[in-house]
This record gives C-alpha cells, sequence and structure tokens, in this order.
C-alpha cells in the first residue's frame, strides 16, 4: 500500500485544511485507504493525489457531486479492465469538464487582471504612512 500518512500531514501536503479533508470523507470524495489501530485516518498517495485534483477543482467551481463524477471518470479511464464503452463515456465526460475547466480558468485570468490593474492604480496609495 506504499507509505501511510496521518491527516495532519495531508494538510500539510495539500494545503487543505483538516475541516475539509474530514468533510470531503463525510460526503465520500476522499475515503482514506486505511485506518489506524486508534481509528486515525491513513492516507496513501493515491489518496493524497485525489485530494489535489479535488483542490484544482474546487476555484473552477465544480459542485461535489460534479467533483465526483470526474473523479469516477478519471478512475474508469485508469482501470484497464474497464468495458470500453464505459471507457468511451468517461473519455467524453473528461473532455466536457476540460472545456468547463478551460473556460473557468480563462475567466478567473481576466479577473486578476482586473486586479493586478487595480493594483497599480492604488500602488502610490499602498502604504500606511497619510504623509506620503
Amino acid at each position: 500500500m506504499g507509505e501511510l500518512l496521518q491527516i495532519g500531514d495531508v494538510a500539510a501536503r495539500t494545503e487543505l485544511s483538516i475541516k475539509t479533508i474530514r468533510h470531503y470523507d463525510e460526503v465520500g470524495l476522499v475515503t482514506p485507504s486505511a485506518r489506524s489501530a486508534g481509528g486515525f485516518r491513513l492516507y496513501t498517495a493515491g489518496d493524497i493525489d485525489r485530494l489535489l485534483s479535488i483542490r484544482r477543482m474546487k476555484p473552477l467551481g465544480f459542485t461535489l457531486e460534479e467533483m465526483r463524477e470526474l473523479l469516477d471518470a478519471l478512475a474508469v479511464i485508469g482501470d484497464v479492465s474497464s468495458d470500453p464503452e464505459r471507457q468511451t463515456q468517461a473519455r467524453h465526460h473528461l473532455a466536457d469538464c476540460h472545456e468547463r475547466a478551460r473556460q473557468a480558468s480563462a475567466k478567473l485570468a481576466r479577473n486578476l487582471a482586473y486586479a493586478e490593474e487595480l493594483i497599480g492604480q492604488l500602488s502610490d496609495y499602498g502604504t500606511a504612512d497619510p504623509t506620503r
């Protein structure tokens, strides 16, 4: 199974809060691969990859259900033994998600450019010294 990490280490690696990781477990997006004898969640590299995928989807506006569908499609593609029809459906779904992510990313880039314009406009006032 490889190295197993506790939730605090996973939070540090993924830059997600422990609360968020627990929530994703509660809603079934990322179930830890194991539990310690004391009941602590233990995560594998694959679990971390799944959490990182979710972290990438969140700012693009994917809902929890859309995240689940995308992750399921990725799992189908990764499973070479899955039915060819299922593989085709998964590829179509991922292509749709790709386009949606591309559009959302472009919108975020535009908004970031607007924010940078405002920062530039306000740069002369960026000091706390009122005499400046």
